[in-house]
């Protein structure tokens, strides 16, 4: 089982950092998944259960320039490990002006991510500073608990306002309540409520846009989601402090950025970036 991989592009460098920074707000501890051709952070806590779900995957031609790797075995070529992403986030701040920074998995009294960055010297020799990163190795056996979430058909699917005014507005309504209501339509409209005994509190946002997602019926035939109901509200009460989470968090500024509800069950909000993607699912409140 062998990993390495290096990274000279200062703006993949950055790119990465900043991915590594919004995985380490979201999740103290989650599994690391290697493959040929991607990366993938996954926290899997069961959604059904109360716990928040994440599932961000990273194709690793768009920010690696070597990149080799040995899974288990030929039929199994990957490697899961468990990761403190705060740690690798620690690692990568001090590469902010590095000539050239490189990630090794390797075995010092236990298994490690060893982040070895080169940085600019007055002399003719680089310096290096080397981080070990301490990880677990999961066996094959469990692979089956990192799998790619479910997600239920979800009722409306609405495009996120810009997500600085929404986290400004999520911020205040912190102060007022530790639920926040999240409702949408596929009109293009959503609205931010806080419900107390004291203090009902709305934010509304208009013309944000549906996606056009097609669902497939059992019969096979299509029909576009615009075709339903577009008038009706689909809501779901979630923790206002996940949702923050999210939104204090990220540092990747999404091209898109999308918020599909399943009807008093679960939210996943989903950001969308030519280099990768990231989904985040919150379950609802009883």
């Amino acid at each position: 089982m062998r990993f390495r991989a290096k990274i000279v592009d200062i703006g993949c460098l950055n790119q990465f950092t900043r991915v590594i920074n919004t995985v380490a707000k979201l999740a103290k501890t989650c599994t690391l998944r290697l493959t040929v051709d991607k990366l993938y952070f996954i926290l899997s806590d069961k959604v059904a259960n109360g716990g928040v779900s994440m599932w961000c995957e990273l194709k690793q031609e768009n920010f690696f320039d070597e990149f080799q790797m040995e899974g288990v075995a030929a039929e199994n070529n990957e490697i899961y490990l468990e990761v403190t992403p705060e740690n690798l986030s620690r690692a990568l701040k001090t590469a902010q002006n590095a000539k050239a920074v490189k990630i090794k998995l390797t075995n010092k009294q236990c298994p490690c991510l060893t982040v070895a960055v080169e940085l600019p010297s007055l002399s003719s020799s680089s310096r290096i500073v080397t981080h070990d990163i301490p990880v677990g190795v999961i066996p094959r056996k469990l692979w089956n608990d990192f799998i790619e979430p479910n997600v239920p058909e979800f009722d409306v699917s609405i495009f996120l306002p810009v997500m600085k005014t929404m986290k400004s507005v999520v911020e205040r309504m912190k102060n007022l309540s530790n639920s926040i209501v999240i409702e949408a339509n596929k009109n293009g409209e959503m609205n931010l409520k806080i419900e107390t005994d004291l203090v009902c509190v709305t934010t509304h946002f208009k013309e944000l846009g549906n996606p056009p997602w097609v669902l497939v019926s059992e019969e096979g035939s299509q029909n576009s989601t615009q075709d339903r109901d577009t008038e009706s509200m689909v809501e779901a009460r979630i923790d206002i402090k996940r949702l923050l989470q999210l939104l204090a968090g990220q540092q990747v500024n999404p091209t898109k950025a999308l918020c599909n509800i399943v009807s008093k069950k679960m939210i996943c909000l989903i950001l969308l970036h030519e280099d990768f993607s990231l989904q985040y699912f919150i379950p609802a409140l009883a």
